[in-house]
C-alpha cells in the first residue's frame, strides 16, 4: 500500500506532524538525511500509519502520486539543497511543500522555479510550536489553488479547530503563506515584549510581589485580554525552579534570542513604506537583551532613577495597566494588518485579512478571542484600511489611550524602560495627525 504523504525532516516539528497524520490514519513515509532521528523517532513512535525509510530513493517511491512530500529541515541552504536531492526522483505533478520558517522570498522563488521543471510548490506556514504540530497546528498554506486543493483534506484534518472550524486556509498565491506567518511572528514578539513590559512595570514600579501579579494575570485571562501567552505568563509565574526551589521567573537568563522572521517583517515594512513601529522596537529589544555583558557594564556606570513604588491608588494604577496592554495590543495588530493589507497589493495575492485572523485562533501562539474581533472588523469593511478605523476598536483606544499615556508617563520618569507602550501611543498619535 503506497503512503498518502512523506515527511522530510524528523527534528522536533516534523516528528510531531508526522505524529499528528499518523494519528488522524494518514499512512506516512518518514525520511531524515541522517539516520539518527529517524531511529530516535521509532523508539518513540511505532504503528501501522507510519513507514520510516533509511535511503531517499525508496522514501519517495513510497508515496502514492502525485507525490506529496512535506519539507521541516532549517530554513535557508537547507531547503534548496532537500529540493534538489528529490527533483531527480520525482515525476511531473509531484508536490512538494516547505512547512519551515522561510523567508517569503525564497518561497517565491522556489514556487516558480519548481513551476518551470514541471513541479509544484506549496509555502506552508506553521505555528503553534511541538505542541501544536502535534495535536493541531494553524496553518497558513499558498501556491496555486488547484495544487492546494490537491492537499486541503489533509491540512485541515491536522490542524487545529475552533468550533469545529479548522484553523487553516488558502491564504494566497507563491510565497504568500510564509508571509503571512513571517508577520504572526512579528506580532508574536510585540505581544511578548508588551507583556514583558507589563509584568516588569508591576513588579518594579508598583511592587507587586510574583503572587500578586499571578493572580493578575489569572483575571486578565479571563477577560478581553484572554489568550493563550497571558494564559502561560500566569503559569510561568507560579513555577519554582526544581533545584534551587525559588521562582523560575528569577532563575530565567534576561537574555532572548531570535530565529529572524521578526527582523524580516520590519525589514519588509522598511521596503514597503509601512509603520511597524511597535514590532520594530519589540526587535530592537530583543537585540538589547542579547547584549547581556555590555548591560552589565553600563549598569554600573550609567545612572537612572530610584523607581520605587508609586504614590497613588495602586488598584487604580493595575488597572491602568491592564487597559495600556490592551491598547497597545490594539496598535500591533493593526500595524501587523495594514502591513498584510499593503503586501497584498504589493505582490498582488488577495490576501483576506479577517480569514487570517480566524486561522490564528486555534493551534498557534497568537490564539485569542481577540481575534474574533478582528474578524468581525473586516466582516464590517472588508477594505478596512486601519483596525483603528473600526467603529468597535476605535471607542476602545478613545477610553483606553489615558491609561496607556499614564503608564508611560510613569515608567519613564521611574525609570522603567516600555519601548513598546511607548511606540504604541507614539504610533496612535502619529496616525491621528493631520
Amino acid at each position: 500500500m503506497k503512503n498518502s504523504i512523506g515527511i522530510y525532516g524528523l527534528g522536533v516539528m516534523g516528528a510531531s506532524i508526522a505524529k499528528n497524520l499518523a494519528n488522524h490514519k494518514f499512512r506516512v513515509a518518514v525520511y531524515n538525511y541522517t539516520p539518527d532521528l529517524t531511529e530516535k523517532f521509532l523508539n518513540e513512535y511505532s504503528g501501522d500509519y507510519v513507514d520510516p525509510y533509511f535511503q531517499l530513493e525508496n522514501f519517495v517511491h513510497s508515496l502514492e502520486r502525485p507525490r506529496k512530500i512535506l519539507i521541516m529541515v532549517t530554513a535557508g541552504p537547507v531547503v534548496d539543497s532537500v529540493i534538489r536531492s528529490l527533483v531527480p526522483l520525482l515525476d511531473k505533478g509531484d508536490i512538494i511543500m516547505d512547512g519551515g520558517n522561510s523567508d517569503f522570498h525564497d518561497s517565491n522563488r522556489r514556487y516558480h522555479k519548481l513551476r518551470e521543471l514541471g513541479f509544484h510548490f506549496l509555502s506552508i506556514g506553521v505555528s503553534g510550536g511541538e505542541k501544536g504540530a502535534l495535536t493541531g497546528p494553524s496553518l497558513m498554506p499558498s501556491g496555486s489553488m488547484d495544487v492546494y486543493q490537491q492537499v486541503d483534506p489533509i491540512l485541515k484534518t491536522i490542524s487545529a479547530k475552533v468550533n469545529g472550524t479548522p484553523c487553516c486556509t488558502y491564504i494566497g498565491p507563491e510565497g504568500a503563506g510564509h508571509y503571512v506567518k513571517m508577520i504572526h511572528n512579528g506580532i508574536e514578539y510585540a505581544e511578548m515584549q508588551l507583556i514583558a513590559e507589563a509584568y516588569h512595570f508591576l513588579r518594579r514600579k508598583l511592587g507587586l510581589n510574583l503572587e500578586e501579579i499571578n493572580r493578575l494575570f489569572k483575571d486578565w485571562n479571563e477577560g478581553e485580554l484572554h489568550g493563550y501567552l497571558i494564559k502561560i505568563t500566569s503559569e510561568i509565574l507560579a513555577r519554582t525552579d526544581d533545584e534551587t526551589g525559588k521562582p523560575l521567573i528569577d532563575m530565567i537568563l534576561d537574555q532572548a534570542g531570535q530565529k529572524g522572521t521578526g527582523k524580516w517583517a520590519v525589514r519588509n515594512a522598511l521596503e514597503l513604506g509601512v509603520p511597524l513601529s511597535t514590532i520594530a522596537e519589540s526587535v530592537f529589544a530583543r537585540f538589547l537583551s542579547s547584549m547581556k555583558q555590555e548591560r552589565v557594564k553600563a549598569s554600573k556606570v550609567l545612572c537612572g532613577i530610584e523607581s520605587g513604588s508609586d504614590e497613588g491608588d495602586k488598584e487604580e494604577i493595575i488597572e491602568d495597566v491592564r487597559r495600556a496592554l490592551y491598547m497597545s495590543k490594539i496598535c500591533v495588530y493593526s500595524q501587523g494588518f495594514s502591513q498584510l493589507s499593503r503586501a497584498s497589493e504589493e505582490y498582488r495575492w488577495g490576501l483576506k485579512c479577517g480569514d487570517i485572523a480566524m486561522i490564528w485562533r486555534g493551534g498557534c501562539i497568537l490564539q485569542s478571542s481577540f481575534l474574533q474581533k478582528i474578524k468581525d472588523a473586516y466582516d464590517r469593511n472588508p477594505n478596512l484600511e486601519n483596525l483603528l478605523l473600526d467603529d468597535s476598536f476605535k471607542e476602545i483606544a478613545e477610553t483606553y489611550q489615558t491609561s496607556l499615556r499614564k503608564v508611560v508617563s510613569m515608567a519613564v520618569l521611574g525609570g522603567i524602560p516600555v519601548p513598546a507602550f511607548a511606540s504604541a501611543i507614539n504610533y496612535y498619535d502619529s496616525y491621528r495627525q493631520i
